[in-house]
């Protein structure tokens, strides 16, 4: 059904880096979220007033903050979907984060309404009148939230969305709410145990859950979280596989929203490469990132001395010193110059967050290691901080 739905209303579909697309699909999976959010609501509604029960009424609203919600993800799809102007030269696509993040809060603000509703019930329990139409439509109303569950994560992990992703945690926390007032409906029948308000209880702690973890997934890309590991780990192997290049630093990757990601990195070549060579290589790199990957960058060449082997020693042993101060830290950029009395050691040490040492402490560390180990040496230091994790 679901790429029955694609095939029918998103022309080029395939073509996931487009904004124009990725409008298409927040339009598909919005529409679909408001009509049937609606009818559900309704139904519930109905249901609720015929049986007087305040589960089957919460229900209700939550399927009606459910469509609410699918108006905010349409209208941030749209928004998401401009192009660049002046004013915005990457884009909008973190509005489409915005919108995720605004229907978490809206699932969150149920939740809390919910949950005073029914501890409410709970202090002052009223008679719940038995419907076997309002079993039907609970139980319709859980099938039809499965399948739009499964239906909003496949969007979302084919496009890579962050707010479908929160829209299909909110259909599969509906199903276990949903069956949570089913089941509460039933046993309030059958073994005549009032337990109407509890399970309204219950139905809101599933609500703030989900909401919860679907605003921790929209905050952390608005936050700048790291990129995935096995990204660093693709674009590391593809640059590394280039002969020119020797090694690689300081890549730094920018999310501007879906589909629109930037980075830069440090390419280190040997110094006596050919110059245009070497400048050749790193356009071709800068082109099959984008390719691949669909991340426009820019790269900077380093020279490094490769053919000294002296140099080369002095850089094994300072970077074995530098991971006895912590394993994970390495170094790059590594330089010798000459003076009359001593040598200059020249190089960037980078230093992982988890590293309990201030970047004071690691300094005097690494100096008095290398000066103590290399005699008439002075370590000219610079500390850096990743921007990329590592597993």
């Amino acid at each position: 059904m679901t790429d029955l739905l694609v095939r029918t209303f998103i022309r080029n579909s395939q073509n996931i880096q487009d904004p124009a697309v990725r409008e298409k699909y927040g339009v598909l999976s919005g529409g679909v979220g408001i009509c049937l959010n609606l009818l559900l609501s309704l139904g519930k509604f109905f249901a609720g007033l015929l049986t007087g029960s305040i589960a089957v009424t919460a229900d209700a609203f939550n399927n009606l903050s459910d469509a609410g919600s699918s108006v905010v993800t349409l209208v941030g799809f749209k928004l998401a979907g401009q192009k660049a102007d002046d004013g915005h030269p990457f884009g909008h696509g973190r509005i489409e984060y915005l919108a995720g993040l605004l229907v978490s809060l809206l699932i969150l603000m149920v939740g809390v309404e919910l949950g005073k509703s029914s501890i409410e019930k709970i202090l002052h329990p009223e008679e719940v009148a038995f419907s076997l139409v309002t079993v039907v439509i609970l139980a319709c109303s859980i099938l039809v939230k499965l399948w739009m569950c499964l239906f909003n994560r496949k969007l979302g992990r084919r496009i890579g969305s962050a707010a479908m992703e929160a829209t299909a945690t909110d259909s599969l926390s509906d199903v276990v709410a949903t069956s949570a007032v089913l089941a509460g409906t039933l046993v309030n029948h059958l073994a005549r145990v009032n337990i109407d308000g509890w399970v309204g209880v219950v139905v809101a702690l599933f609500i703030l859950r989900a909401g919860w973890g679907a605003a921790r997934d929209t905050v952390n890309p608005l936050l700048g979280a790291s990129p995935e590991p096995e990204l660093v780990r693709a674009i590391e192997k593809l640059v590394l596989s280039h002969k020119q290049v020797v090694g690689m630093h300081d890549l730094v990757i920018h999310d501007y929203g879906p589909g629109r990601r930037m980075c830069s990195f440090h390419a280190e070549v040997p110094q006596d490469e050919d110059i245009m060579a070497a400048h050749d290589a790193i356009d071709h790199i800068e082109r099959e990132i984008l390719e691949k990957f669909g991340i426009e960058t820019t790269v900077h060449m380093d020279p490094i001395a490769t053919g000294d082997p002296e140099v080369n020693a002095l850089r094994e042993q300072v970077g074995e010193l530098v991971r006895q101060i912590h394993p994970d830290m390495t170094i790059h950029d590594f330089r010798v110059t000459l003076g009359p009395q001593h040598r200059n050691l020249i190089f960037d040490a980078v230093v992982p967050h988890k590293c309990p040492l201030s970047d004071p402490e690691i300094t005097q560390r690494i100096t008095q290691a290398v000066q103590g180990q290399v005699p008439g040496s002075y370590v000219v230091l610079q500390l850096d901080h990743p921007y990329v994790e590592r597993d």
